[in-house]
C-alpha cells in the first residue's frame, strides 16, 4: 500500500533529499539577473534564468552586505549558491552567498574554481601566513626588470628603508610562459635563502594580462615559500589568486614597497619620542630609587648598632651624671653628717676632758693629801732598812750595827743603828 503524505511532510521531505545531495551545497551558477527586488528586511530577491529555463533565488541580508556593486535586471552574473526549497511553497531556489559578474565569463569560472579548490586545501588559512620582518636587511622582487612597477617600488624602498639591500630576480609577469617565470623566480630566491621578504607582482592592466598570478602554479610556489611574500599584482580592484595565497596582500606594487619596510624618518619621530618617553621613566625611576634609599637610610640610621650604641653611651653619660650628683649629693650630706659628729666629738671630747681634768685634779689633790712626801714636808722621814729594804715600822726589826736610810721631804741620809728602844 502507498504511503500518503501530507503536502507538508512531502515539502519537507524534499528538502531533506535535496539538502542531502553533496553537489547542491556549493554550485556555481551562471544566469542572467531578471525579477530582481531589494527587500527593506535586506534580503535580495531575483531569478536567475538563461536562454531555456529559470529559477527563483534568494541572497540573504548577512551575503548581501558583502556585496561590491549594486545587482540590476539583465546583468549577467556566476553566483555560488545551494539548492534547496522552500517549504512552505515547496518552490525549488538558489540560496546565494556569492555573486560575481560575468564580464569575463571563462576566466572568472576558472577563477572561482581554482579559488575554491585552493581554499579548501586551506592555502588561504590565515594560520599559515608567515609574518612580515619589521626591518628586512634583503628583499626580493619578483616582477618584470622593464616595468614601471620595479622602477616605483626600487625608489620607494630606497627612499624610506635605504639599509636594505634590494635584489632583483626577473620574470616574465604577461603572456605564454608567465607563470612558469614567475613559479621559478620565487624558487630560486628560496634556493638563494639570503633575502628577509619577497615582493612579487606587476603594474595594472586587464583580468587576460594579470592572469598569470592566477594560476595555480604561481600559487603553489607563493604558498611553498619560507620567505614571507608580498602580492603586488595591479590597482586596488583588482584581485587575484596570488593575493589569497601571499601571506600579504598590497594594494599596488607602490604599496607592497611602503607595506615591507619602515619608514625612516617616521621611525627617527618614533625613536625620538621613545627616547624622551624612556628618559622620562628612567628619570622618574631614578627619583622613585633615590627617594626610597634615602628612606631605606633612614631607617637604617634608626636601626644600626652605632646609632643603638649612641643611644646607650648618651644613657651612661646620662647615668654617669646622676650618679655623679648623687655621689656628690652624698658626700655632701656625709661631709655634714661628719661635720656633726666632729662637732658633737669635740664637744663630747672637751667636756669629758673637763671632767677628766677635774677627776685628775680630784686624784692629784687626793694622792697630794695621802702622799708620804706631803707629810715628810711636815717633818716627817721614812726609814728603810737598806736603800730599796722595808719600811721600819718597828724597832724590833732593827739590831744595833744595822744600816738605816732616812728618806726626807728633800733628800735622804745614812745612819747607823747604835741603840734600840723599844716603847710599849
Amino acid at each position: 500500500m502507498s504511503t500518503v503524505y501530507s503536502v507538508t511532510q512531502l515539502n519537507n521531505e524534499i528538502k531533506e533529499l535535496l539538502d542531502a545531495v553533496p553537489g547542491y551545497r556549493n554550485l556555481l551558477v551562471q544566469g542572467e539577473i531578471s525579477n530582481y527586488k531589494a527587500h527593506s528586511s535586506g534580503h535580495h530577491y531575483l531569478t536567475l534564468k538563461d536562454e531555456g529555463a529559470s529559477i527563483n533565488a534568494v541572497m540573504f541580508r548577512s551575503d548581501a552586505m558583502r556585496l561590491k556593486f549594486r545587482m540590476e535586471n539583465g546583468m549577467k552574473v556566476i553566483v555560488r549558491a545551494r539548492v534547496s526549497s522552500f517549504p512552505r511553497t515547496g518552490a525549488v531556489q538558489l540560496y546565494i552567498s556569492e555573486v560575481i559578474p560575468d564580464g569575463a565569463g571563462a576566466l572568472n569560472l576558472a577563477f572561482e574554481q581554482l579559488k575554491q579548490k585552493l581554499q579548501a586545501e586551506g592555502l588561504f588559512d590565515s594560520a599559515r601566513k608567515q609574518p612580515i620582518p619589521a626591518c628586512p636587511q634583503q628583499i626580493a622582487l619578483v616582477t618584470s626588470p622593464t616595468g614601471a612597477a620595479v622602477r616605483d617600488m626600487i625608489r620607494i624602498l630606497g627612499r624610506r628603508w635605504p639599509l636594505a639591500k634590494v635584489v632583483l630576480y626577473p620574470a616574465q609577469v604577461q603572456g605564454q610562459g608567465a607563470a612558469e617565470s614567475i613559479a621559478r623566480a620565487l624558487t630560486l630566491v628560496n634556493a638563494v635563502g639570503e633575502a628577509d621578504v619577497i615582493l612579487c607582482g606587476r603594474g595594472g592592466g586587464s583580468m587576460e594580462d594579470l592572469w598569470a598570478f592566477n594560476e595555480e602554479s604561481v600559487a603553489r610556489a607563493i604558498a611553498a615559500s619560507g620567505i614571507p611574500v608580498i602580492s603586488a599584482v595591479g590597482h586596488e580592484p583588482d584581485v587575484t589568486i596570488a593575493d589569497f595565497v601571499a601571506d600579504l596582500r598590497a594594494p599596488t606594487p607602490s604599496g607592497a614597497a611602503e607595506m615591507a619596510v619602515p619608514d625612516r624618518a617616521e621611525l627617527s619621530v618614533s625613536l625620538r619620542t621613545w627616547e624622551t618617553r624612556l628618559y622620562a621613566a628612567a628619570h622618574k625611576r631614578c627619583s622613585m630609587q633615590r627617594a626610597r634609599l634615602t628612606a631605606l637610610q633612614e631607617r637604617l640610621a634608626l636601626r644600626t648598632p652605632l646609632h643603638y650604641m649612641e643611644e646607650k653611651r648618651m644613657e651612661v653619660d646620662r647615668l654617669t651624671d646622676r650618679l655623679q650628683n648623687a655621689l656628690s649629693v652624698q658626700l655632701d650630706k656625709a661631709e655634714q653628717r661628719l661635720a656633726v659628729q666632729k662637732q658633737r666629738l669635740y664637744t663630747a671630747a672637751q667636756g669629758g676632758l673637763h671632767i677628766r681634768r677635774l677627776r685628775f685634779a680630784r686624784m692629784v689633790a687626793t694622792l697630794d693629801a695621802i702622799s708620804p712626801l706631803r707629810v715628810l714636808g711636815r717633818g716627817y722621814a721614812v726609814a728603810t732598812k737598806g736603800v730599796r729594804g722595808p719600811v721600819i715600822t718597828d724597832a724590833s726589826m732593827l739590831c744595833p750595827g744595822d744600816r738605816v736610810q732616812l728618806r726626807f721631804a728633800k733628800g735622804a741620809a745614812e745612819c747607823r743603828v747604835t741603840e734600840i728602844r723599844e716603847e710599849a
